[in-house]
């Protein structure tokens, strides 16, 4: 039976380390996009104005990147350490994303990175540009393989669980690659990278335009910034909105938990703007609703019901239920494996086994579980009502907020008239917004997903490692004071860089000539 401090000690683990993790990589992501951009600009044109602001900004990626990949290798470690039967049941599935993603992604983006910084005069530019091309493309494709092992924990198609090794195991490798949960949050969190690292270029620009410092690369740095932006802030809202309808069809409670929605309302179902939602009385005060809404966000059409909370619950107890045959079947088996009758059972539930291993917290034999017990497994599987529905419209209110700050920079540049300060003011304000949307999005997925660790297979609960309650507690303190001092790093570093502006890439390549053939054309 499941310690539950044990179980909460090391999810609040695994929370600070993911979430000041995520603090790089949308960064990392935008950066690298942009850096590329300007490079090919630089490349077709020649004006050294352009390598300049490659390199400058190019020195903030490498402290960004730098910082990310420090903090990433803790959060795949505490797999082993924290989670250790999480890795056994679901190692020969989860372990194949992340081992390609370490000997392809990684490698790739690491490789790259380094000819980046080291290879402006020692490559033709033409070379030098594929290069930076191929490190913005490595730090993509880490970030798919990243989110298709997340994607699986919410929507664990193309394997199954083998009553004979007693795991999950894979059946179907490109169900596995092509899980539509997995693509749309790559889709999606890519873009919201590319949000961050816009909004970082528009701010940092900004504050040189108000400083009247560096002007020639704060001015197309400000223009690029706003372009990219718009186009990015699109496509996040877009992608964001495919990949809440993917929640229709895969993780139903999320879809009504981030609503407040306690009951299935007739198709199409509203949507509630605001209101307060009440865990305790299942109910929401004061909702706003705007009729139609939901029903064509979340399933593309006038006739087609979104069950709410309660019908969901009730499904949750039919499929425990039927679990504890599943489990009952697989103890026969254990204890006979040629029972053709046990395994036929099971075979025929096995899909619900997951729901049955709810239990386990609170009885150790599922099968001797009382109604009371069953009945409320079945309203643990509803996740913190009111952290997803507000987390979730905040999220959305910084993405609309970000999207009109990228709009009116890109039309003020536009124009011919100079830009105003309050503008770049704004630039400068607006630099926090799409990591607290970013944060927001990911608490929005985790805490949407429980209590599973793997939708519908594997409770969180069960998924622990046998360590002692002191251990976690030491480590936390550990972890928030390393973490600490890092961000402190972190943020000195950004800062002095951006204060010393374009001088700072020389200081980090130590004044070296530029070698013939990638010599740049006067500047302007």
């Amino acid at each position: 039976m499941a310690d539950s401090l044990l179980v909460d000690l090391s999810r609040l683990q695994f929370a600070l380390t993911a979430l000041y993790h995520f603090l790089f990589v949308p960064l990392t992501l935008g950066l690298s996009i942009m850096i590329a951009m300007m490079e090919t600009v630089y490349v077709m044109t020649r004006r050294c104005i352009w390598r300049e602001m490659t390199k400058f900004w190019g020195v903030l990626f490498g402290i960004n990147f730098a910082l990310g990949v420090a903090t990433g290798i803790t959060m795949e470690f505490q797999f082993g350490m924290n989670w250790a039967f999480y890795s056994h049941y679901v190692g020969d599935v989860f372990g194949a994303p992340l081992a390609i993603e370490g000997l392809m992604a990684f490698f790739l983006e690491a490789t790259f990175v380094g000819l980046f910084f080291f290879g402006w005069d020692r490559l033709s530019a033409r070379a030098h540009l594929v290069c930076t091309w191929l490190m913005a493309l490595g730090t993509n494709f880490s970030a798919l393989w990243i989110l298709i092992a997340n994607g699986w924990m919410q929507n664990p198609v193309g394997a199954a669980f083998n009553p004979d090794t007693m795991r999950m195991e894979v059946t179907d490798f490109m169900a596995v690659l092509f899980n539509p949960v997995a693509q749309a949050k790559f889709v999606h969190t890519v873009s919201a990278g590319y949000v961050c690292g816009a909004v970082f270029v528009l701010g940092v620009s900004g504050w040189y335009l108000l400083k009247g410092r560096h002007v020639d690369l704060a001015r197309r740095s400000f223009v690029i910034a706003a372009a990219f932006g718009v186009a990015a802030s699109l496509s996040v809202i877009v992608l964001g909105d495919e990949s809440g309808y993917a929640l229709t069809d895969h993780q139903k409670m999320k879809l009504a938990s981030i609503e407040a929605m306690w009951e299935t309302e007739a198709a199409p179902a509203s949507f509630t703007a605001i209101g307060l939602p009440d865990q305790a009385a299942r109910e929401t005060r004061f909702a706003l609703h705007i009729p139609y809404l939901m029903g064509l966000i979340g399933t593309r059409s006038l006739d087609t019901e979104i069950p709410g909370i309660e019908d969901l619950v009730a499904l949750a107890e039919t499929r425990i239920r039927d679990g504890i045959g599943a489990y009952d079947a697989l103890e026969r088996l254990k204890a006979d494996r040629g029972d053709a009758a046990a395994r036929a059972a099971f075979m025929a539930t096995r899909q619900d086994l997951g729901y049955a291993l709810l239990l386990k917290p609170v009885v150790e034999d599922p099968r001797t579980a009382t109604a009371a017990q069953i009945e409320a497994a079945a309203w643990s599987t509803v996740p913190s009502v009111p952290t997803l529905f507000f987390g979730f419209r905040l999220m959305v209110a910084c993405g609309f907020a970000l999207l009109a700050v990228f709009a009116l920079s890109l039309w003020h540049t536009m124009r011919e008239q100079e830009a105003p300060r309050w503008l770049f003011r704004l630039a400068v304000l607006a630099i926090p917004l799409p990591w607290i949307a970013a944060e927001l999005g990911w608490i929005v997925a985790e805490f949407g997903r429980q209590p599973w660790i793997i939708e519908g297979v594997l409770p969180t609960a069960l998924a622990t490692s046998e360590l002692g309650a002191w251990n976690l507690m030491l480590t936390i303190a550990g972890f928030t004071g390393l973490y600490g001092v890092l961000a402190v790093i972190e943020l000195r570093l950004m800062l002095a860089a951006i204060r010393k502006g374009p001088a700072a890439a020389e200081v980090i390549e130590g004044l070296r000539p530029v070698a013939p053939g990638s010599r740049p054309h006067p500047a302007e």
